[in-house]
């Protein structure tokens, strides 16, 4: 009897010990969970990438949005000063925009010698002889109206040539956005200028 206890005993170990040899054996990652297969070298390499350049602390977070803001107004100052559309602010960004600018700077405007103007007629004022006070308010009336006269001009002409230029486009905003570059003096205006005067853009 015990014979054939040990004989059978004996059978399952040789029969258990063959289906294990029969199992493909793989490889573990010592690193990887056990149960979970390996992961492949491009995605561990890339994990490990990202683990690296996350920010350890807020502190490190904080510094390197400050950085880079500071790189994007760099790039935006470069770009106001030579006219690249890639990092220009979004109010001056698109076709539309650089057409209004082109279209100003290509033209004399009365609003743009608004503030050397203004300095003569306050220095004017100050003079108190005779009729000067009469002649002052006449001259400060006139500016006045030639400024929304020419303003008036130049909004009638732009608009018709963004309707004609550009009909598929958003053009809102792009007149307001022109008048106001008017009472910028021109070295001083913002994107720089691209085109010389009376150069048609």
């Amino acid at each position: 009897m015990g014979f054939v206890f040990r004989s059978r005993s004996k059978d399952e170990q040789a029969a258990t010990a063959k289906v294990i040899a029969d199992q493909p054996q793989q490889p573990r990652d010592p690193q990887a969970p056990k149960g979970r297969p390996t992961p492949k070298r491009s995605v561990a390499q890339s994990q490990r990438r990202s683990v690296a350049s996350t920010p350890m602390n807020r502190k490190d977070a904080a510094r390197r949005q400050r950085e880079a803001r500071r790189a994007d107004l760099a790039r935006q100052r470069e770009a106001l000063a030579g006219g690249d559309e890639r990092y220009l602010p979004a109010r001056d960004k698109g076709p539309v925009r650089r057409f209004a600018r082109d279209f100003v700077d290509s033209r004399f405007h009365v609003a743009e010698f608004f503030l050397p103007l203004a300095v003569v007629i306050l220095v004017l004022s100050m003079v108190q002889a005779g009729a000067m006070q009469t002649y002052v308010l006449l001259l400060w009336m006139l500016v006045i109206l030639l400024i929304v006269v020419n303003s008036i001009v130049l909004a009638i002409q732009l608009k018709r040539q963004l309707r004609k230029r550009f009909p598929d486009e958003n053009l809102r905003g792009a007149v307001p956005y022109a008048l106001m570059r008017t009472l910028q003096m021109r070295r001083l205006r913002l994107p720089k200028p691209q085109v010389k005067r009376g150069e048609r853009p």
